[in-house]
């Protein structure tokens, strides 16, 4: 079936169209950090600090524009409870569960498959 892309710069939704909005989502799902928050919360909400726990490495200030950005495209919502100190929970949405299928798997792919490949010993 075809969408017309809002753009109105072609008929239907095509990643190698420079226009078309699916490259920022590309973009988004792509991103390091993006896809491990993903995955992280694919068991369940977590609470900021219990996310930047299980991904080791990223600073707050990333992660924070990391969840903005799930939560703007729709992939991740945020829950603020009215408590005090505030308790914030992050979880994915439907179509952010949607999206962990294929991060997973590629997850999966890496993890299985690193020792095959000549790519850098230590992360970028």
């Amino acid at each position: 079936m075809s969408t017309r892309c809002h753009t109105g710069q072609h008929d239907h939704h095509d990643v190698y169209e420079a226009q078309c909005p699916c490259r920022a989502m590309l973009d988004l799902l792509a991103n390091k950090w993006a896809a491990l928050a993903i995955g992280a919360l694919e068991d369940g909400p977590l609470r900021f600090g219990a996310l930047q726990r299980r991904l080791q490495g990223v600073s707050p200030k990333v992660l924070t524009q990391t969840l903005r950005r799930l939560e703007d495209a729709g992939l991740v919502e945020r829950t603020v409870y009215p408590a005090v100190p505030l308790h914030v929970e992050y979880e994915l949405t439907p179509l952010g569960h949607s999206a962990s299928i294929p991060l997973r798997n590629l997850r999966i792919w890496v993890e299985d498959n690193l020792d095959l490949t000549t790519a850098p010993a230590t992360p970028a």
